[in-house]
């Protein structure tokens, strides 16, 4: 399961992966040291995930087909970037600090009505509970919408290589939104001993199964209120926790010993749920997997549709294969700047965020 690096073992102390390094002169300590990692990897592969590199590539790149004919020559285009580089906020998680509350929301530390009594605007969430208890829980919603406001200014200074930087990454938030282990404490089934519980539900079912889900969509539409819709996908999320654990605890209890089997990756034998468990379990959750996949994969279209919109909708054709001269960027970015400081009076309906 290539994702297991990319874990919530930085989830501030909660889970660390502890390097082993307790011998290193002689061959034998050498051996034995490889062999201990071997057993420390099978053991972790089970215990530390995220919304897997297969679904989080999948995603992003099926959401390139949801753009309109002004949009998508540009991304289909640059289609093979936005799939590979949407995992890169998972890798940035062992170099920069701040990266892991991006990607979740402990709504339960809040208490059992933390869904709705979280303030959905950044300033106000910061004057309830403190920048230091929001980052210590979680921030994914907010971070969506300051990502959208980054997007909508690549289109407005017209730079092709950070529009497509941005979409990825956005689209890799958008998705981690969509799973319900994402807003919860229990996010790896630690608190009620499902250990493994959530590769299983973002990464072993897709893996298995994706194949067989209907991608039919629709096309992007635009967004209103970008953080609004982006609160509107943790509830969602949020309400299928209960399900996820429950019905994963009561299969437990009946399949037993087929809960897990060994499958060859690589060079390496790796313990894994079993094609049947996973299989009764993605018919007890009555298709969820593939609901949060589409239901990703439509916002994040909307996400970009909205903010080429937001924009001032450059023509992307223009774009393809286009490097502005720093120059002309520096000229766009002092628009830009008098445009946000608001220096001239304007009618109320012509004002933006």
């Amino acid at each position: 399961m290539e994702d297991f690096y990319c874990s919530y073992a930085q989830r501030f102390s909660k889970l660390r992966l502890k390097g082993i390094c307790l011998f290193n002169r002689c061959t034998l300590f050498r051996f034995m040291k490889g062999f201990i990692c071997s057993i420390f990897l099978l053991g972790t592969l089970l215990i530390f995930p995220n919304w897997g590199f297969f679904a989080h590539k999948r995603i992003n790149r099926l959401a390139v087909f949801t753009l309109p004919p002004e949009m998508i020559g540009f991304y289909k285009e640059n289609i093979r970037y936005l799939t590979e580089s949407s995992v890169n906020p998972d890798r940035r998680r062992y170099s920069l600090a701040d990266e892991a509350p991006r990607h979740f929301i402990d709504l339960d530390h809040y208490g059992d009505s933390g869904l709705f009594k979280m303030p959905p605007f950044w300033p106000d969430a910061v004057r309830k509970y403190t920048e230091d208890t929001l980052k210590a829980y979680g921030i994914v919603p907010w971070h969506i919408h300051r990502m959208y406001y980054s997007l909508r200014d690549a289109f407005l200074l017209r730079e092709p290589a950070r529009i497509l930087k941005i979409s990825s990454e956005l689209g890799h938030y958008i998705a981690d939104a969509h799973v319900p282990l994402h807003t919860t404490e229990n996010y790896n089934g630690q608190l009620t001993g499902q250990e493994g519980i959530h590769a299983f539900w973002e990464s072993r079912l897709p893996e298995l199964f994706a194949d067989h889900f209907d991608y039919l969509v629709g096309k992007a539409e635009y967004i209103p209120n970008p953080q609004l819709a982006a609160w509107g996908a943790i509830k969602s999320a949020h309400e299928a926790v209960d399900s996820v654990l429950s019905v994963e605890k009561k299969l437990s209890l009946k399949m037993g010993s087929r809960k897990y089997t060994f499958e060859t990756r690589g060079r390496q034998t790796v313990k894994v749920y079993s094609q049947a468990y996973a299989k009764a379990y993605s018919t007890l959750l009555d298709g969820m997997v593939e609901r949060q996949m589409r239901s990703a994969i439509k916002m994040i279209g909307n996400f970009w549709f909205t903010a080429w919109i937001d924009g001032g909708q450059p023509d992307l054709k223009l774009l393809i294969g286009y490097t502005p001269s720093e120059k002309e960027l520096d000229e766009r970015r002092q628009e830009l700047q008098h445009w946000k400081q608001r220096n001239v009076t304007s009618r109320e309906h012509e004002t933006d965020n």
